[in-house]
């Protein structure tokens, strides 16, 4: 009889230790946008990333003004009217768009992320091969956060 009850309190408490570990280790949507991470960037400066932590590589995220849904949407329209640029993967929060140059076909990676709750757009646009780039990168950047300011999408 005593060992009974001895279980059953080995067995109240796996489940309250199980119930307190899960609730811990899940992460929710809300906090999944925030660990989304860009991939790095490497150390040739054909690469920015605003999630970049040195200066060389750094350019700062897009700051969202009003409503997410429309950033993101204008974003990828403009993503889109560049030339030689394709979306090849999208989610409803990360996109993978590539573009290629015009004269020696050389690919680039723009990979992006949407963090509505921190209203947020982190961007990183890198070169495949080569070493510079000449700015293309850093150009491509600004001239998509020129675009979104006078849409009215971001700040």
């Amino acid at each position: 009889m005593v060992q009974n009850i001895f279980k059953t309190i080995i067995m109240k408490f796996k489940l309250i230790f199980y119930i307190i570990f899960m609730t811990l280790t899940v992460n929710s949507e809300a906090n999944s946008e925030s660990r989304i991470k860009l991939p790095l960037c490497p150390k040739s400066p054909n690469c920015v990333s605003s999630q970049a932590t040195d200066k060389d590589h750094f350019i700062a995220p897009f700051k969202i003004s009003g409503k997410a849904e429309d950033a993101w949407t204008a974003l990828k329209k403009a993503l889109i009217g560049q030339s030689r640029t394709v979306i090849t993967k999208e989610t409803e929060q990360t996109l993978h768009a590539e573009a290629t140059s015009l004269v020696f076909r050389f690919v680039d990676d723009i990979d992006v992320i949407l963090d509505s709750n921190a209203y947020l757009i982190h961007m990183r646009s890198a070169s495949r091969t080569g070493y510079s780039d000449f700015g293309v990168n850093r150009k491509r950047i600004e001239s998509l956060r020129s675009q979104l300011q006078q849409a009215h999408v971001i700040d």
